[in-house]
């Protein structure tokens, strides 16, 4: 048996140029960054601020951080595709190998679903919800820190499978028979199972964590219909995060079995069956979906009511409907059993189900459309973002709705057709969201602004290149074009796969012009601060904060008496009190152990990958240490004196006061 278990020299892939390339281009970019740090000695600022700190608002941005690092990732992956579709016709071979582009279809789907999308959305509710509610931190700080390091490891482990070994070649659901020993006997499906699962638990404990904190840490006198509509956005997202991930948990635990120990849960002989698979794998998968969509319905609802002027119209119709698509999220996946050959009665059923989450969906853009009737709204990046999502998700919206008809869905569910409806839901719902709250708290999070010129150039980009590089997709999927293809032989789809392709490099260059706005924006932050910590004149109470916010956020926890509490506090003339004296503020302890015990997960799901037994036991071993270390560690928590607590109230007071008297 050897040490390395089945991990050789074999499994560089030296003999792939892109890929080389590609390694050579991330270890110089990796070396340059760890030799800034270096230069400018960041490394202690970096461990003690940031690598081990629980405080929500750094681990949301370093949340967004991992979702910006992977979206490259899974966007090269999505050029890659496009242009080898695009090169690929005619009987021609393009320039791909099929196995090399079976992997880059499975990573480009995990990415943008597990490692972009869930870290962005996850960064955004860290950094603004315990905020909303008034709240210091969140229930468990500590658990907050190890989700998140569970999260990078995750990523870390599908970064690697680059370099060693290969990726998944079953796409991104990983269907059996394909994910069976007996068909995918490499390492590629164990890449997938690990990092999936490992970030999975991360993502649980998330939901478990900011669940509590909003039922036990809300502020003073704030409702459970009170809270800010982006937090209740949240809370639904939570809930089916609690509901549904067990179930991805359970599925990828079932798989392992299959896999390392020959179970037959799955496989076609042993008495397993592949369907029981799809069955729990898409009562995680279409509720994922909510989970991605549900805050940025909650970002769109402060973003038109704030830069409106206006009280959000139908609150309490919003929080329902909110409500209602999470219950139905549950209901949505039930339309997978078309293909079941199920009956028609059973079929008109799931059918009617799926349809009926269209009507809460509705409700909400008529909640924004009447938020916006008669009102002011100013044209800012982040309402443009609102704006295109509107449009976009309309028309997904509306094929979900087509696909949910059984005879229509069982021609095109297989077809390039439904790749353009999930496109147009995920980038045009929560994408567009996230990119809206990024412009819309940036502010917050920083201290200064992003470049407003930049950010609409980017805004255009993206809306036109998704439009080209989607709408075609449609016309595909019409045109009888199967899903999963790597080459294609018919000419009446030449034309459409050539706009596709031209689509994917303009939403490429609209990626590019977010980075040199990030870029821009971090080089001019002396120009563009945000002084006063309200920039948009905002409804909550997060804008009642410094920018970024103190590190205890409230000196006083605010007492609540309205849905829009800050705005309520600037027509009462109370929005910037100080009180006649500070109490000392309990604050949790940075710690290093999140990242130790995620650390040694990742370590064990190399291990498990490759069959390097020893280094599984060591790793599990580490995992254990540092778990009880931690149980019965002391030195977790401390005092913020009054002192401190007057020095950063007065600054910020004064700060506040400086921009009252030149508004004046």
């Amino acid at each position: 048996m050897s040490l390395l278990g089945n991990l050789t020299l074999d499994a560089v892939p030296y003999h792939e140029p892109i890929i080389m390339v590609t390694l050579a281009v991330i270890g110089v970019i990796g070396l340059a960054i760890v030799g800034l740090i270096t230069k400018y000695q960041k490394w202690g600022v970096l461990w003690h601020n940031w690598l081990t700190s629980v405080d929500h608002k750094r681990l949301g941005i370093m949340y967004i951080i991992l979702a910006l690092v992977m979206l490259i990732r899974g966007f090269s992956d999505a050029i890659m595709m496009r242009t080898q579709l695009a090169m690929a016709t005619n009987g021609a071979a393009g320039y791909l190998p099929p196995e090399h582009y079976d992997q880059i279809f499975t990573a480009h789907g995990i990415i943008m679903i597990i490692f972009m999308a869930m870290p962005f959305m996850i960064g955004l509710m860290n950094i603004v919800l315990p905020l909303q509610i008034g709240a210091r931190d969140v229930a468990f700080p500590f658990m907050n820190n190890l989700s998140f390091w569970l999260a990078a490891a995750g990523a870390v482990l599908i970064n690697i499978s680059l370099g060693l070994g290969e990726f998944a070649k079953t796409g991104w659901l990983a269907y059996p028979p394909l994910s069976e020993m007996s068909f995918s006997p490499g390492v590629g499906v164990d890449y997938y199972i690990w990092a999936l699962q490992i970030s999975g638990i991360g993502t649980l404990l998330t939901g478990v964590n900011f669940l509590a904190t909003v039922f036990k840490m809300r502020a003073p006198g704030m409702k459970l219909m009170q809270m800010p509509i982006f937090t209740w956005a949240c809370t639904w997202a939570n809930i089916l995060i609690v509901a549904s991930f067990p179930i991805l948990t359970a599925v990828l635990g079932l798989l392992t079995l299959d896999r390392y120990l020959d179970f037959h849960f799955f496989t076609n002989d042993g008495g397993g069956n592949a369907m029981m698979y799809i069955n729990l794998f898409w009562a995680w998968g279409h509720p994922e979906v909510y989970i991605l969509v549900l805050p940025a319905f909650g970002i769109f609802s402060e973003v038109i009511s704030t830069f409106t002027g206006k009280r959000l119209f139908g609150y309490t119709s919003m929080v329902w409907a909110s409500g209602a698509i999470s219950i139905l999220g549950f209901v949505v996946w039930l339309h997978h059993f078309f293909t079941m050959g199920s009956s028609a009665d059973v079929n008109a059923f799931f059918g009617v189900m799926t349809m009926i989450i269209a009507i809460p969906t509705g409700v909400k853009l008529f909640n924004w459309l009447f938020t916006m009737y008669r009102g002011r709204l100013r044209i800012t990046v982040p309402v443009l973002w609102t704006l295109g999502f509107m449009v976009t998700f309309s028309i997904g919206g509306m094929t979900g709705v087509l696909l949910a008809v059984p005879g229509a869905d069982y021609v095109l569910h297989n077809s390039l057709f439904l790749v353009a409806h999930f496109h147009n839901t995920i980038i045009g719902g929560a994408v567009f969201g996230y990119m809206a709250g990024f412009a819309f708290w940036f502010p917050k999070a920083t201290g200064f602004h992003l470049n407003e010129r930049l950010g609409k150039y980017s805004f255009w980009c993206w809306q036109i290149g998704f439009y080209v590089a989607f709408m075609p997709l449609y016309v595909l999927g019409f045109l009888g074009m199967t899903r999963r293809l790597n080459h294609t032989n018919n000419p009446d789809w030449n034309i459409w796969l050539y706009i596709a392709a031209l689509g994917a490099v303009i939403i490429f260059v609209g990626i590019v012009l977010q980075f040199v706005q990030l870029y821009v924006s971090i080089r001019d932050r002396k120009q563009n601060p945000d002084v006063d910590g309200d920039p948009w004149n905002g409804h909550t109470l997060e804008w009642s904060t410094a920018s970024p916010p103190q590190f205890y956020n409230f000196a006083v926890l605010p007492k609540v008496h309205d849905i829009d509490a800050f705005t309520d506090m600037k027509e009462k003339g109370i929005e910037y009190q100080a009180p006649d004296e500070y109490m000392p503020i309990h604050m949790p302890r940075n710690t290093a152990a999140g990242m130790q015990i995620a650390g040694a997960a990742g370590i064990v799901g190399f291990a498990l990958i490759w069959h390097i037994w020893w280094l599984a036991i060591v790793g599990s071993l580490g995992m254990v240490v540092a778990l009880i270390a931690r149980c019965y560690a002391k030195d977790v928590d401390y005092y913020v004196e009054p002192q401190e607590v007057v020095e950063i109230e007065r600054a910020h007071l004064a700060s506040v006061t400086t921009v009252k008297e030149e508004a004046l």
